[in-house]
């Protein structure tokens, strides 16, 4: 057999594979061929979004020791490659899966890379027959984190058998449970919003729990519906040994396929009469406002000692188990012996207040930059709105009155005061027809979190955007509603908004209840009109919409600021990357033109951090009236307006673009062709046109954007001609009526002409890449002319049809626009 003309999968099945299991691999719970790592990145362009393929990642070979404990990742070639060609692929897998073992072949034996030094030699050639086996490489591992026995049991211990965890899951779970088991009692896990914290803390305390580390576990989160939903959904494994520290019941509302609804309850730990607590079961969940509440809640605290508790969980610790005075600190500091996990989105880090302080350096991070890259997060544009008295300050004029009668104090009022000492109506009114624009221009049933000043602020603008939105909001009064600490009726409507059954409501006003702890997979749009200098609290807010949920339509979000809020990018302490930042002027659509995702710091900003622990909790509804002087309330004697005409994007570095659009496409084009010859030759030289366009917006050349901004219906060739050299450009319908006066298609019988003509009308249409399309012979008017498989014949066969298809493109790009 010669080994050289055997393809790579070929070489996997008849040598790879082999020799993994004669060393004792089994093919049913250790090797793993094709194994997903990520997910590849999601792409926005204009308003539809795709999975970018060259981002896909998969290890050839991931081997488990068991099922969800990786050991090593093997990466394959075919047998033209070198044997340890694939060794830098392997090591970029085996850095993500976490494993120090690292494997490539080309079939004739193995490169075996052990970063463990476990016999003194980092890298060694071995044969096929001498592949380790997964005792070896277990022993070895354990040998090289230092375990005793016991540790090792507990770190090897099974994993519940359920959804299978996506790789940076098994490495926090791996970590924590690695870092109990070895003795740490504090461990704090730093995740993004959106990227499975319950069920990463499922699985911690599920393996703990089974394996007799830890018996008796203490859950707690910030909002009822979480605990109840977590009751039913991650943790429904638990049930029997799990109930819930509060003498409420509430169920879950489920709706099946048919529409019907049910509810279905969870167990409760405390007697509603007595409020005594049950403590024969083992794994209790409860809400912070236990502690945080009356002496009556307290004292289901009391009712337990000290040591009860083993193991406890704290969903969201940024909320306040981190600053000393906090209530949150009092449970911890109570059951001081048992081991304490803390699971956070936003670390809070201030002089005052310190997660890491308390809890140790993260053992595992997995930020929203990576979530992005990784394709498991939502990417975002944001779409920068400038008003013109938040800019350039607005001054009263001598003795000018509110519409109270309060004498205005004369001085120059800017961004930093509307809705905290000024009131502009006309402002409220600009700022909902902006809203309201974009959801028109997109989908007027998007979720929407619109976050304001305070409760008063979020008050006028629920009433400012039911009045934009009149034509709904007559017949559906839940279209728009307030959601804040006050508001009873707006509370109750939250579950419904994070719900992605129910249709109402669409759009909420709030101003601190909805930044940290909605799961609001469905929102698509956050609308900043709140000054935020608070990073964890800007990190918390756009945690909002960062979740995807392809199967309902969520693969992207949008932000709206127009409070320069989101400035805060340039902080070092962000790690996040918008894919687009926009700021329409007046009379520019709000929608904005598509750019590619990609951002990083700059300019740092140093975050300060917002009030300490406020006592509502969640509930708080934040006034920024009653912490300095009376607001000053101005109607339609003040008109507002928009006051910026500028659009910035951020290149492939994610540096922000201060050149102009046009500018930075000559500059990329340029660093890909030296000359107008050479780009001229490319487009000549290349089959389908469309691929050699699809890998220049892949390199930056932003040509969806750049076509909205030239304002003209131009094929992307003449696009690019005329940016980036000069030259004058022709339309598409142009292009077309040259090469039809030319009269070149003489040479094809009558369907084959039929056939181009139509070709040449599309092309005028609707451009290059639908000519271009396997599936253009499916629609009109080709499918009038005959069938796909009888246009190709008329041609000849396929390969002739392809000839003409190019002698087609040769002849409408024959030459450059005429001067």
């Amino acid at each position: 057999m010669d080994k050289t003309n055997l393809s790579e999968s070929d070489i996997c099945d008849k040598f790879i594979r082999p020799a993994m299991v004669d060393a004792g691999w089994s093919g049913q719970d250790q090797i793993f061929r094709e194994y997903p790592l990520r997910a590849g990145r999601v792409v926005v362009r204009g308003s539809k979004a795709y999975r970018d393929k060259s981002t896909v990642l998969r290890a050839d070979y991931a081997l488990f020791y068991k099922a969800n404990i990786p050991l090593a990742v093997v990466e394959a070639k075919d047998n033209k490659h070198a044997i340890g060609a694939g060794m830098g692929q392997a090591l970029q897998y085996a850095q993500l899966l976490d494993v120090p073992f690292s494997f490539a072949s080309n079939g004739d034996g193995f490169v075996f890379r052990d970063a463990t030094l476990a016999t003194g030699v980092l890298e060694q050639n071995l044969s096929l027959e001498e592949f380790p086996s997964p005792q070896e490489l277990w022993r070895r591992y354990c040998a090289w984190k230092g375990w005793t026995a016991e540790q090792s049991r507990v770190a090897g211990f099974d994993y519940a058998p359920n959804k299978t965890p996506r790789y940076y899951q098994l490495n926090a779970v791996n970590r924590a449970v690695e870092a109990i088991a070895a003795g740490q009692n504090r461990v704090l896990l730093v995740m993004a919003t959106g990227t499975g914290k319950t069920y990463t803390a499922f699985q911690i305390i599920w393996r703990l729990w089974k394996s007799g580390a830890k018996k008796r576990i203490l859950f707690l989160a910030d909002r009822n519906i979480l605990i109840d939903q977590t009751m039913v959904n991650d943790f429904r494994p638990f049930k029997g040994a799990m109930a819930k520290l509060s003498p409420h019941a509430k169920g879950v509302e489920r709706v099946d396929a048919q529409g019907t609804v049910s509810v279905e309850d969870v167990q409760l730990a405390v007697n509603k009469t007595t409020k005594l607590v049950d403590k024969s079961y083992e794994i209790y969940l409860s809400l912070y406002q236990a502690v945080t509440g009356t002496e009556e809640e307290r004292n289901i605290y009391k009712q337990f000692s000290p040591d009860f508790f083993d193991l406890i969980v704290v969903d969201e610790c940024h909320r306040g188990s981190a600053a000393e005075d906090s209530a949150w600190r009092d449970i911890l500091t109570y059951f001081a012996s048992a081991t304490q996990i803390g699971l956070t989105a936003t670390p809070k880090e201030t002089k005052d207040v310190s997660n890491t302080d308390y809890f140790g350096e993260p053992v595992y991070t997995y930020s929203l930059k990576q979530g992005i890259e990784d394709g498991y997060l939502a990417p975002y544009k944001v779409i920068r709105v400038d008003l013109d008295k938040d800019t350039f300050g607005w001054r009263p004029t001598a003795g000018m009155t509110d519409k109270h009668g309060h004498a205005i104090e004369d001085r120059i009022y800017t961004g930093a005061d509307m809705n905290r000492k000024l009131v502009l109506e006309q402002r409220d009114m600009a700022v909902a027809a902006k809203i309201t624009e974009y959801l028109k221009a997109t989908d007027r049933y998007a979720k929407t979190i619109v976050f304001c000043e305070d409760i008063d602020h979020a008050a006028r603008m629920r009433q400012a955007l039911s009045n934009a939105n009149a034509d709904l909001c007559a017949t559906q009064p839940k279209y728009v509603v307030q959601i804040t600490g006050d508001n009873t009726e707006g509370k109750l409507e939250l579950d419904n908004f994070i719900d992605p059954e129910k249709t109402y409501p669409v759009i909420a006003t709030t101003s601190k209840l909805m930044s940290t702890g909605v799961d609001a997979q469905t929102c698509k749009l956050i609308v900043l009109d709140q000054g935020i200098k608070s990073m964890t609290l800007f990190k918390q807010i756009i945690g909002r919409g960062t979740r995807l949920r392809e199967d309902l339509g969520k693969t992207w979000f949008t932000i709206l600021d127009f409070k320069r809020a989101t400035e805060l990018f340039a902080d070092k302490d962000f790690d996040g990357e918008p894919v687009q930042i926009y700021e329409p002027g007046s009379g520019e659509p709000v929608a904005p033109p598509d750019a590619p995702a990609i951002s990083d710091p700059s300019q740092p900003v140093q975050p300060v951090e917002g009030p300490a622990h406020d006592p509502l909790g969640p509930f708080a509804g934040g006034s920024g009236a009653a912490d300095g002087p009376k607001k000053y309330i101005l109607g339609n004697n003040v008109t507002v307006m928009i006051a910026r005409e500028r659009v910035q994007y951020l290149n492939a570095q994610g540096q922000l673009i201060t050149e102009s659009l046009r500018d930075y496409t000559r500059i990329n084009l340029k660093k890909r062709f030296d000359s107008l010859d050479q780009f001229l030759q490319a487009w000549q030289q290349a089959d389908r046109k469309a691929a050699l366009l699809q890998e220049l917006e892949g390199q930056g050349v932003l040509l969806e954007a750049l076509a909205d901004e030239v304002g003209k219906d131009l094929d992307p060739f003449d696009l690019l001609l005329h940016v980036a050299y000069d030259q004058p450009p022709l339309t598409r319908r142009e292009r077309a009526r040259r090469v039809q006066k030319r009269n070149v298609f003489t040479q094809y019988g009558p369907v084959a002409r039929k056939v181009l003509e139509a070709l040449l009308d599309k092309y005028a249409d609707e451009g290059i890449a639908t000519i271009e399309s396997n599936d253009v012979f499916k629609i009109q008017p080709f499918s009038d002319l005959g069938s796909p498989s009888e246009l190709v014949r008329s041609f000849g066969g396929r390969p002739q049809y392809l000839s003409a298809l190019q002698n087609l493109e040769r002849e409408l790009y024959a030459t450059p626009p005429a001067a």
